[in-house]
């Protein structure tokens, strides 16, 4: 069997075709569509119809190209950003009607969750009580557990994107007190979820998204053409430089350093200041940074429970977006934060 994701995220919209042989999902194809949202949409803010345009174009060639690489209908899905717009289910439905893909919504939990159980599946049994951060645009997902799917999970709306329109705005560089600022939300938002996270005191900690990949290569990790294989660890010390670093530089000037790709450069410097200050409140001093993550898990919760799982997660979806933050719960019995069966 070969099946498809379709991610929307904040700047691109990532396919992926794998092959699913024994229980394992192999990758086949990637690709990815350049859109951008974080750059023209704010937080909270109505997705504009050129947006929505670019979107409708980026999910049908995606489409069409897992239908070229012979994988099924896609499984699609959008993180924050059109999870926190007021025009979502306009926008869902477009996308539906134009392109005939099934584009939905998950909750933070639930991405978190998923997440966690790509990492786990990656790093294995042997890695114990495993601890996952994971920084977007719009959120930052953190989860715990010493199984398949975590004890915990939780979303806050700590993403590089929004912190970046929130505090720093048009200025580039921005000041040090913009800078503490950020720290300062940063820190209050996340104080009982680190608390958390402290108490358990995980054995191992992973770390996923494009954000912590670019702030690893930063610090000295292995780059992306060294292959998936080679361990990538990330210091908090290491961490602290890289915002200082970072927060001395134009946008256009930390797309030159080792990692930073110019459509993150502007977000960058809130994507260190989150992940240094997460580490040090959750008392990480390192994390592997993990090349599984929420894609992954889709590829293997779709694998093991079959495309029913899918289809209420789908209808879950239509659900009105909770209210942010995301208070802390423990993820379902059925391993479905936040989605009733």
């Amino acid at each position: 069997m070969r099946i498809s994701v379709v991610d929307v995220g904040s700047n691109t919209v990532r396919l992926v075709v794998a092959d699913a042989e024994d229980g394992v999902p192999l990758p086949v194809h990637t690709a990815k569509w350049r859109l951008r949202l974080s750059q023209h949409v704010r937080p909270g803010d109505a997705i504009p119809e050129e947006a929505v345009e670019r979107l409708v174009g980026a999910v049908a060639e995606a489409s069409r190209t897992a239908a070229r690489w012979r994988a099924t209908d896609p499984v699609a899905f959008a993180t924050a950003v059109v999870r926190a717009a007021p025009n979502r289910r306009e926008v869902l439905g477009t996308v539906r009607a134009r392109t005939g893909v099934d584009l939905c919504t998950l909750p933070g939990e639930l991405e978190a969750e998923l997440t966690f159980l790509g990492a786990r599946r990656w790093m294995g049994w042997r890695s114990g009580p495993l601890a996952l951060l994971d920084i977007g645009g719009g959120t930052l997902e953190v989860a715990f557990g010493r199984g398949r799917l975590p004890d915990f999970a939780a979303s806050l709306p700590l993403g590089a994107g929004r912190l970046t329109h929130e505090f720093f705005g048009d200025d580039d560089p921005p000041s040090p007190e913009q800078v503490r600022a950020l720290r300062r939300k940063v820190r209050h938002q996340l104080r009982d979820v680190a608390a958390r996270l402290r108490w358990e005191g995980p054995r191992t900690a992973v770390a996923t998204s494009r954000t912590f990949q670019q702030l690893g290569r930063l610090c000295g990790a292995a780059p992306g053409r060294d292959g998936p294989f080679v361990e990538r660890l990330l210091h908090s010390r290491d961490l602290r430089g890289a915002v200082d670093r970072l927060a001395a530089l134009p946008a256009a000037e930390r797309s030159r350093l080792p990692g930073i790709s110019a459509p993150r450069a502007a977000q960058s410097l809130a994507g260190a200041v989150i992940a240094h200050t997460t580490m040090k409140l959750t008392g990480l001093r390192t994390v592997t940074v993990c090349p599984w993550a929420i894609r992954e898990g889709i590829l293997l919760r779709h694998i093991e429970d079959g495309a029913s799982w899918w289809a209420r997660v789908a209808r879950a979806g239509e659900e009105p977006a909770p209210p942010e933050p995301v208070p802390l719960r423990l993820a379902g019995s059925n391993g479905m934060a936040g989605v009733s069966s």
